[in-house]
């Protein structure tokens, strides 16, 4: 997982491993083959599944992949990674299969990317694309998500907006991106920074409307800071009221941690259908 940070790093020891930390392109050199598979099983999925494309919005990203379990069934939205600022649904198509066997119908939304447009842009974008999903099935839906995906997806729950939510490697405190390469992109300072970051969020509980639980995932193989990120949301979270439950994927780093989302019967596939059609 790397070494944790020093309180006693100077600034660029500090942005140095901030670097190291959240590129996970330059962590993992076999990435171009991963997404390579990932691309190709989507478009095998879509070809076997034949999806309805939903527009839930004005530009051309702002569309969705709708895979139906058929009528009455639970919902799951996904929500992709890439720092707000790559990929897009059609790498993704891929997740649905698994969730279909279990009955699932699943979203996968687009939306607009960094620095054509701010990340507080792309939170409202995947807000409107969770309430059409809550429009055309008459409840609200299971939302997850990786990396700034799951940091989404748990910001639809704190919003009461989703029935549970499972972030993949959740990026929940944005402030440490700053430093990185990754902003240039994003052009986060660190008042929107925080103001952007779901850990300093209202937390689900009996109060709010939608559900409670969040899980955070994430791969045992990941740096200190993602495997950070996940243990200190849930410790927060569930401080404040939520459900919170943290899982390590033995092995997986921050790409290969996806992989058994194409199993129906791994555990992770398990987890989603039992919080998509729990009461």
């Amino acid at each position: 997982m790397g070494k944790a940070l020093s309180p006693e790093a100077t600034q660029n020891e500090r942005a140095a491993a901030y670097e190291a930390a959240y590129n996970n392109r330059a962590r993992v050199p076999g990435h171009p083959a991963i997404l390579d598979r990932w691309r190709k099983d989507s478009l095998r999925a879509i070809d076997a599944r034949r999806p309805e494309t939903i527009e839930y919005g004005p530009s051309e990203r702002q569309k969705m992949e709708w895979f139906d379990a058929g009528p009455g069934a639970p919902v799951a939205v996904f929500m992709h990674g890439g720092y707000w600022q790559a990929l897009d649904r059609g790498w993704f198509a891929w997740v649905a299969p698994a969730l279909l066997d279990h009955g699932i119908s699943v979203a996968v939304p687009g939306y607009d990317l960094a620095p054509g447009v701010a990340v507080g842009k792309i939170i409202s974008q995947m807000r409107s694309a969770t309430e059409a999903v809550r429009a055309r099935s008459g409840k609200r839906p299971l939302v997850f998500g990786h990396s700034v995906g799951g940091h989404m997806a748990a910001g639809m729950l704190s919003e009461g907006r989703a029935r549970a939510a499972l972030a993949i490697s959740g990026v929940f405190d944005l402030e440490p991106l700053i430093h990185t390469s990754l902003n240039e992109a994003l052009g986060l300072d660190a008042p929107v920074a925080r103001a952007l970051s779901p850990i300093h969020w209202p937390a689900p509980n009996g109060a709010t409307p939608g559900g409670t639980t969040l899980d955070c995932w994430v791969g045992g193989d990941e740096s200190n800071e993602f495997v950070r990120q996940s243990r200190e949301m849930a410790a927060a979270w569930g401080g404040k009221g939520a459900d919170t439950h943290v899982e390590i994927v033995d092995g997986a780093d921050h790409f290969t941690v996806l992989d058994p989302l194409a199993d129906a019967n791994s555990p992770m596939v398990k987890r989603l259908a039992e919080l998509a059609t729990a009461e």
